[in-house]
C-alpha cells in the first residue's frame, strides 16, 4: 500500500491533470524528458538480516516503484503545460509534486543501496571524516539512530549528508521528501515512513531502526563519499 503522503500526492496530481487540460499549449510540446524506470533491488531480499523479504519487496514494488511511475506521470503533465497561461496554483502543485516524487525516487534508491548482510564499517576516508565531525563512530551511530527513533510514529527520513557549504558531514532530520539540505550529498538514508517497517514491526519503530542499522552496508556510502566530495 502506498503511504498517506503518496496517496495525497497522487490525488493532487490527478486534480491538477483535470484542471490543466484547458491550459495545455497548442504548440509542439517540449522535448521528451528522461524515461524513469525503477531500478531492481540491489540485493537478494531473502538475505537481509532483520528485515523480511515480504517487507522489502513490498517497499520496493509499491512505494519506490510508485514514486517512479508518479514522477513520469507528472513529467508528462508538465510537458503539456503552457506556463504562460496556466494559473499559479496548477504550476505550484505540479512542481511541488515533481520535487516530492523525484526526491522519493532518489532517497529510496540510496536507502536500498545501503542495505546488505551487515557487519561492515566505513572505508578509511569516510571513517576519518565521521570521527572528525562527530567525535567517534559510536557517537555518529547514537545520533543517527536517535533521530530515527524520534521520528517513529510519524514519517520522514534520517540522512547522513556531506555538506560542501558546512564543510562537514551532518546527520539530517527530514520530515518530508522536499526537506533536504540544498547542497547535500546524501551518503546514508534511513526511511522512517511507516511503510518501511510496519509490516514487520508494527508500531515498534525503534526495533526497526536497530534491525536496519544491523543490516547497514557502507560500500555505497564509501563510493559516494569518494566520488562526490568537494574538497
Amino acid at each position: 500500500m502506498l503511504d498517506r503522503r503518496s496517496l495525497m500526492a497522487g490525488g493532487a496530481t490527478l486534480a491538477a491533470s483535470a484542471a490543466i487540460a484547458g491550459c495545455a499549449t497548442a504548440q509542439t510540446p517540449a522535448a521528451s524528458p528522461a524515461i524513469f524506470v525503477p531500478k531492481p533491488l540491489p540485493f537478494d531480499p531473502k538475505t537481509i538480516p532483520g528485515l523480511s523479504e515480504k517487507l522489502l519487496v513490498s517497499h520496493h514494488d509499491n512505494n519506490y516503484a510508485g514514486a517512479v511511475k508518479r514522477l513520469g506521470d507528472i513529467e508528462a503533465q508538465l510537458r503539456q503545460t503552457d506556463f504562460a497561461t496556466a494559473p499559479g496554483f496548477l504550476i505550484n502543485g505540479l512542481k511541488r509534486e515533481e520535487l516530492m516524487a523525484l526526491n522519493s525516487m532518489i532517497l529510496h534508491e540510496i536507502y536500498f543501496a545501503c542495505l546488505g548482510k551487515g557487519g561492515s564499517r566505513p572505508g578509511a576516508d569516510l571513517a576519518r571524516q565521521i570521527e572528525s565531525d562527530f567525535g567517534s563512530h559510536d557517537r555518529w551511530r547514537a545520533e543517527f539512530t536517535g533521530i530515527g527513533k524520534a521520528l517513529g510514529g510519524g514519517s520522514g527520513w534520517v540522512l547522513l549528508t556531506w555538506s560542501p557549504r558546512a564543510g562537514r558531514l551532518i546527520n539530517q532530520w527530514a520530515s518530508d521528501h522536499t526537506l533536504t539540505a540544498a547542497d547535500g550529498e546524501i551518503l546514508v538514508a534511513l526511511d522512517m515512513y511507516e511503510h518501511a517497517y510496519h509490516m514487520d514491526f508494527g508500531a515498534k519503530a525503534g526495533d526497526y531502526v536497530n534491525a536496519w542499522m544491523g543490516a547497514l552496508d557502507w560500500t555505497s556510502a564509501d563510493t559516494a563519499f569518494s566520488s562526490r566530495r568537494k574538497v
